[in-house]
């Protein structure tokens, strides 16, 4: 007696769903197309908001991205700008030498080392020697009257310039011709 108690009421119930899924034909001859009209603005509004969001997400992201790649890029800058007095020096010292004996060698081995690490990180030597003068790379100290050489070509560097992953950090300083 008992289950066919609690199949009736499963029967029951099952009906009063499909009854309350099931649109009732007075309410929409009940709804004006005034509302219909309305309800369809509002979905066309949510829509539209809905693909601005995603796209302001999609640029946030995308700017993250920029932003971190930059992070990375130039994360060692600081770094690189104050080992580059101790680069100066090394060439001071390895151009002073009047004998090259092994503790010369040792100390030129050292500097090679140092400056491959670097040049792995992105550091790179402007070169400028008989190149035409260039303020974005180049700071001139000095210019000479020669007959040699053309207006504005770098005669002489007094510092080492150099670039971080195509970006100055320190112009070179050079001697300009006349």
């Amino acid at each position: 007696m008992e289950k066919k108690e609690e199949l009736e009421k499963e029967v029951m119930e099952e009906e009063k769903v499909e009854k309350e899924d099931s649109i009732d034909e007075d309410q929409l001859k009940d709804e004006k197309p005034e509302d219909i009209h309305e309800k369809d603005n509002e979905v066309e509004d949510l829509a539209n908001r809905l693909l601005r969001l995603q796209a302001d997400f999609i640029n946030y992201k995308n700017r993250v991205e920029k932003d971190k790649e930059k992070i990375y890029t130039y994360a060692a800058e600081e770094l690189m700008k104050q080992l580059l007095p101790i680069l100066d020096n090394f060439d001071r010292a390895l151009e002073s030498v009047e004998e090259e004996d092994g503790f010369y060698e040792g100390v030129k081995m050292i500097y090679n080392q140092i400056l491959k690490v670097l040049n792995e990180n992105g550091l790179k030597e402007i070169e400028c020697i008989g190149e035409i003068f260039d303020p974005n790379f180049h700071h001139a100290v000095f210019a000479e009257e020669t007959e040699d050489e053309e207006e504005g070509t770098i005669l002489e560097v007094l510092q080492k310039g150099y670039l971080l992953n195509d970006k100055v950090i320190r112009p070179s300083m050079v001697k300009v011709a006349k």
